[in-house]
């Protein structure tokens, strides 16, 4: 691996020569620079984060915080933060990854370390206790998620009321009034998980405003408590012909209790998912869904915090409209 003495050498210049061609903190001649650029390239050198952070005020380093709780589904947190690493990376950036709940006390000993240029914090709550420290970092800070307080915040997320909205306006479409949802764990929305209640309000005030006959219905992650729910949903007096699932977790489990309880998709039950397309098309049944833009969001977090570290501090809202893909399951009632 080359060395900044590498670089020097064959650039014809001082190791600190290099250093200030990285830094810009002095003044060195085109020709010198050009050289130096030159060296760089053909040796394929990237100063490390600490030699960088040395070398000027940044780090390099972006802190993402993302709490790993046992009622998230892990596979998917997966994909908003491989697009985030992935995405900074052709920054010339490195993501430090925050697993604990960094909270009120935890986020300004974070950022007074001066380990990050810029944070980027996952699993927002409607009713964020860290929403006002995060005000006040003296640091870009983007918002994966949206809180209903979010004035002065940069944000990116999922429309997720929209994504209620569509998927019962799907089903409405194809003749259905009797519809449910089965949401993600209890937790969650006992926590307040601000996408879990926007998506909640689109899928209720769409129902109404069909005139529909809809059932919601929280989840936990287990074979066990989808068995419950689907025992409490089938057995109503009025069959449920359209089901809309945003928990990921249970989609498998879910088509093969349907298949085991002779319920077929769509034929007996139509059903619309909120994942992302690899999830939707791996499935026994390719399902119908409105897909979660994990790549995009983490993309687009990254790309934000960049623009404030350029000294746009304007704050932003960004909601990706929802698009929903029809593969089959769902049909006319």
């Amino acid at each position: 691996m080359a060395t900044i003495a590498d670089v020097a050498r064959a650039a014809g210049v001082s190791p600190s020569t290099v250093s200030y061609v990285l830094s810009g903190k002095r003044s060195i001649s085109a020709d010198t620079r050009q050289r130096v650029e030159r060296s760089i390239r053909e040796l394929g050198y990237h100063p490390n984060a600490g030699a960088r952070a040395l070398a000027s005020s940044k780090t390099n380093l972006l802190t993402l915080v993302v709490p790993l709780r046992t009622d998230i589904n892990v596979p998917v947190v997966m994909q908003f933060v491989a697009a985030t690493v992935t995405t900074a990376r052709t920054y010339d950036y490195d993501v430090l990854i925050l697993t604990r709940d960094e909270g009120i006390e935890e986020l300004p000993r974070v950022a007074a370390s001066s380990i990050a240029d810029a944070l980027i914090v996952m699993d927002m709550e409607a009713a964020d206790p860290r929403v006002s420290v995060l005000r006040s970092l003296d640091r870009p800070v983007v918002l994966i998620g949206l809180p209903d307080s979010h004035e002065g915040l940069t944000c990116v997320d999922l429309d997720f009321e929209a994504a209620g909205a569509k998927c019962v306006e799907h089903l409405a479409s194809l003749g259905h009034r009797t519809v449910a949802l089965l949401g993600p764990s209890p937790v969650v929305y006992s926590r307040g998980t601000s996408y879990a209640g926007r998506f909640l309000n689109g899928f209720q005030q769409t129902a109404t405003a069909h005139k529909m006959r809809a059932t919601t219905m929280p989840c936990a992650p287990t074979y066990a408590a989808l068995r419950t729910c689907l025992d409490n949903l089938l057995a109503r007096r009025r069959a449920i012909t359209g089901l809309v699932v945003h928990n990921e977790a249970i989609l498998g489990p879910l088509l093969a209790e349907l298949d085991k309880r002779g319920k077929k998709v769509p034929q007996d039950i139509s059903v619309v998912a909120v994942c992302p397309d690899d999830m939707a098309v791996s499935q026994a049944i390719p399902l119908t869904s409105v897909s979660i833009p994990a790549a995009t969001v983490g993309q687009l977090a990254v790309e934000m915090a960049m623009k404030q570290l350029d000294g746009d501090r304007d704050p932003v809202i960004r909601l990706l409209p929802p698009e929903l893909t029809d593969r089959g399951s769902t049909a006319p009632r």
